[in-house]
């Protein structure tokens, strides 16, 4: 909880799906879900994109925040 109370004051805007679980339930039986860590979310003929990078002790912050980049932009690509 406090982790997601510390989001909450650091961004500027909520996440919405970014960062949830999504998954589904088939009527066979199947159950799948994942982590949504890219995102395009569709608005009012404009689409929000959201990626992000995941962070270890060793991660260094110029190359996960180029990785954050490079996912948003091939989400950008792929709605062109």
């Amino acid at each position: 909880i406090r982790a997601m109370e510390i989001i909450d004051e650091l961004e500027k805007s909520k996440r919405k799906v970014y960062a949830g679980g999504i998954g589904y339930f088939s009527s066979n039986g199947d159950f799948d879900t994942c982590i949504a860590l890219r995102t395009a979310l569709a608005k009012k003929n404009k689409f929000y994109v959201q990626a992000g990078a995941g962070i270890v002790a060793d991660s260094k912050p110029m190359n996960e925040f180029k990785e954050t980049v490079n996912k948003a932009k091939a989400l950008i690509n792929a709605l062109r």
